[in-house]
């Protein structure tokens, strides 16, 4: 337990924003936010669509089907903890949860909605909303696209999910069984530790995917996607990717920025081969998975 707690962080109730401050009726108007389906073109998509809280903040789906039937270039991470990494998205474009809720309902991949105004509009006409911003929002008390993006962001830094492993970290040694403390074990010992750590097990740096190998051989992935270099256009940045928390990751598959891997244990072998040079016997497989499991929540509260 001491040595765990060298490397990780008991996950907290909740993330504070400076710039966005949490209050009862801002985090009820992002939650209204995140489900409301007027914020795609067609009305026929929300947050929630591809971020489904229902099913840990995922769609289990490789891609994700925009509001005009064409799919996204990247799996949808969940949003489940989203609110305590050091960035948004796989290539970490925006720097927290609030910029990261603007993104999709413009992007004509997504929700396809033509402006900030257009979307301002169609709140302004719903008869509940203005009411509710200016609750949310005393201080400034207007239906605005930042707005929606800080209610919506509350509301997100309230999806933290503690699990048995914050029990462990806490003290309670019994929180684990032996194989998967002998999990927690192995995955500290062979390196995983080095990327996944603090309280989300991850989500607190960029690393390149394919270390050893090309990743894409390993995953049979159909593309080769550069990354954050698309966003950098360094070259230290090809086939770099914020790493992800593994919170959660038992029900959040498939895996990886281009969702090419459908099952745990498959990509637990392909991260430790082509990241760490290291050949998993089953046992160390088993027992890493066991370990994986304990970051699971056993509710989600919202």
């Amino acid at each position: 337990m001491e040595v765990a707690n060298t490397h990780f962080d008991i996950l907290p109730n909740f993330k504070e924003n400076p710039e966005n401050s949490l209050s009862k009726d801002k985090i009820s108007l992002g939650k209204k936010l995140y489900f409301e389906k007027k914020l795609s073109k067609d009305n026929t998509q929300s947050c929630n669509t591809c971020h489904n809280l229902e099913t840990f903040g995922v769609d289990n789906q490789s891609f994700s089907k925009g509001n005009n039937g064409g799919l996204g270039g990247r799996n949808s991470p969940s949003t489940l903890n989203a609110a305590m990494h050091m960035a948004q998205f796989w290539d970490g474009r925006e720097p927290d949860v609030e910029a990261q809720a603007g993104g999709p309902i413009l992007n004509p991949a997504e929700m396809e909605m033509p402006s900030k105004e257009a979307v301002e509009e169609r709140l302004k006409k719903d008869p509940a909303y203005p009411a509710l911003f200016a609750k949310a929002f005393p201080e400034n008390p207007v239906v605005s696209y930042e707005n929606l993006q800080k209610a919506i962001g509350a509301f997100e830094r309230t999806l933290l999910t503690p699990t048995k492993f914050d029990d462990f970290l806490n003290g309670d040694i019994h929180a684990l069984n032996e194989s998967e403390q002998q999990g927690l074990k192995t995955f500290i010992e062979i390196g995983c530790i080095n990327c996944h750590n603090t309280a989300t097990i991850g989500g607190n740096s960029y690393q390149k995917f394919g270390v050893l190998s090309p990743y894409w051989e390993a995953t049979k992935s159909k593309k080769q996607d550069l990354g954050r270099y698309e966003v950098t256009k360094s070259e230290a940045d090809k086939y770099v990717f914020k790493v992800p928390s593994l919170r959660n990751v038992e029900k959040t598959g498939p895996y990886f920025h281009d969702g090419s891997v459908q099952d745990l244990s498959t990509a637990v072998q392909i991260m430790a081969k082509v990241q760490l040079g290291k050949d998993l016997t089953p046992e160390q497989n088993t027992n890493i998975i066991a370990f994986l499991k304990t970051l699971t929540a056993q509710k989600v509260e919202f």
